[in-house]
């Protein structure tokens, strides 16, 4: 049968269970052994598509047009295996799906409760992933912090399941935190244990620590863990601050945790885990030939989490092209044709982030115009791509006041426009033009160069379009439409051909790009800004 893991986590929220999550995830696939990871979130929206990224972050969107967490993100670009909606169950998911089975008549005209009906529809999609024989192993990662009220039913189903499923087919790992008292000179283990007896309380035994940590945890420590924990010392796994999160599977294989893990749920340990491409991606990672500088502009740069994907596709650029990419974030909102210069100035490309509503609009557009003018790369993704479209429009072919109807829906030229069948929607949430579209690329293009074929799908999150009414005057105007959907005609690329780079998509190449294969738009965005670098 189908192996389940469940990590949780104690003391503080943001330790990384889903790195921790990611890491194990990376050590088990490279012994052969089919895993995949889950994320159940304790807040009650549905996803997190409604939610502001100051909020949450990132919204992370899957090949099926699921709206979810960011940690499924991380899962992807470990793994290089893409994730579903079945990856990603909220509160708010369970209390619906239980919520509408009890309108049905399903419950025979009992009284709904937290136990036995949501412990029991938590404990439903646990299993969801395990039961067609896909994967050797299922690791949940359970959000929040235990001890938070919204955790419990959660903590309660994990207790329930593991009971229910037998020893050796399920497990607990607890990520807790170990403090360094400067002014002690030691590390403190009494906020994990009362985090263990919290755990305790609610009738769970962590069968492994993995302890975050800022100085290396000696083996006196680890028994008095060990200990008051009521755990082997061999599952007292240090987890200490790295570099890069990509260290983490290294560091995790040093203490052993996928060891620990297969002894624990009685699976064989099979070959020794090969990560060779692992560390030859470290390698080129952390010892990098040149540097360069790539403004990102957008609305939501004071939290780095929102625009999490993009950072970590310039990672695996970065690395791929042996360059050490230095994002420098720039706000959108205070962005202005009079200060473009100074805004921009030392910087060898400028990516225009995506977004929703009118802040920062004009910014954006501002930065596209200065790029465009002195031939610096620019990549526009989404809205960044519809700000291309918007600044080219208005001085380039001469379409005075040209806008797009989200911002502005009584402009003269709506070059950008809500697409048809977005426009009797009332709800928000999961309602946008969302997951993986088909893209004819055009032959001779710069975009069909870059992937190296004519036909690719690519994850939209979208309700505007470029308007097609003014297709023939951007084709004749110089700016080429060298991505279209075959089925709607719906525009997915623009580029310009006198350019060292410019290059706009209306989807969002970022959620594709993992470690083991980086997007070739940003690999190709980030060679084109070193060439820059070196020729200025």
């Amino acid at each position: 049968m189908t192996k389940y893991i469940f990590v949780t986590g104690g003391v503080t929220s943001s330790l990384g269970k889903g790195i921790i999550s990611a890491s194990l995830a990376k050590l088990l696939q490279a012994r052969g052994y089919r895993v995949t990871i889950q994320k159940f979130d304790p807040y009650i929206n549905i996803d997190p598509g409604t939610l502001n990224p100051y909020e949450h972050g990132e919204c992370y969107v899957t090949e099926d047009g699921a709206e979810t967490d960011l940690d499924l993100g991380h899962y992807e670009r470990f793994l290089n295996t893409p994730t579903s909606q079945s990856n990603n169950i909220t509160t708010g998911r369970i209390y619906q799906n239980v919520i509408n089975r009890e309108r049905e008549g399903a419950f025979l005209g009992k009284t709904v409760q937290v136990v036995p009906h949501i412990t029991d529809e938590i404990k439903r999609n646990f299993r969801m992933l395990g039961e067609n024989g896909e994967y050797d192993i299922v690791i949940t990662e359970i959000g929040g912090t235990v001890g938070d009220i919204e955790s419990l039913p959660f903590v309660e189903a994990v207790r329930q399941f593991k009971w229910e499923v037998g020893s050796g087919n399920a497990l607990v790992i607890h990520l807790t935190l170990i403090p360094y008292l400067a002014a002690a000179g030691e590390l403190k283990t009494k906020p994990t244990q009362h985090s263990v007896k919290m755990l305790l309380e609610y009738g769970i035994q962590p069968d492994i620590l993995v302890c975050r940590t800022e100085h290396h945890i000696n083996q006196d420590v680890r028994k008095k863990i060990a200990l008051f924990c009521n755990v082997n010392i061999n599952a007292v796994i240090e987890s200490i601050d790295a570099s890069t999160i990509y260290d983490v599977p290294l560091l995790m294989l040093k203490e052993q945790l996928d060891k620990t893990v297969l002894t624990k749920l009685k699976l064989p340990n099979k070959n020794e885990p090969n990560l060779e491409n692992w560390k030859d991606f470290l390698g080129r990672l952390k010892n990098p030939l040149s540097e360069i500088r790539i403004g990102l502009v957008g609305k939501y740069v004071e939290l780095p989490d929102a625009y999490k994907s993009i950072i970590e596709s310039f990672v695996h650029a970065g690395a791929k092209n042996e360059c050490k990419v230095k994002v420098i974030t720039i706000q959108s909102e205070h962005m202005t044709p009079e200060n473009a210069v100074e805004k921009l100035k030392g910087l060898h490309g400028v990516l225009v982030a995506p977004g929703f509503g009118q802040r920062g609009f004009e910014g954006k557009i501002a930065a596209i115009k200065y790029v465009r003018e002195n031939n610096i790369p620019f990549f526009g993704i989404c809205l960044g791509m519809q700000c291309a479209v918007v600044e080219y429009g208005r001085n380039v072919l001469g379409l005075t006041n040209a806008s797009s109807t989200e911002m502005n829906p009584e402009t003269p030229h709506p070059v950008i426009a809500m697409m048809e069948d977005q426009k009797n929607i009332k709800n928000m949430g999961g309602t946008m033009r969302l997951g993986a579209y088909a893209c004819d690329l055009k032959a001779g293009s710069k975009a069909a160069a870059i992937y190296g074929k004519t036909h690719i799908s690519e994850r939209h999150r979208h309700r505007y379009e470029f308007n097609n009414e003014y297709l023939k005057a951007y084709k004749e105007g110089g700016m080429t439409p060298s991505g279209m959907n075959p089925d709607n005609g719906l525009v997915e690329i623009v580029e310009l051909k006198n350019h060292p780079f410019f290059i706009g998509a209306q989807f969002h190449p970022e959620l594709k790009s993992t470690v083991a294969n980086p997007h070739p738009l940003f690999v190709n965005f980030v060679a084109a800004s070193l060439a820059y670098a070196r020729k200025n």
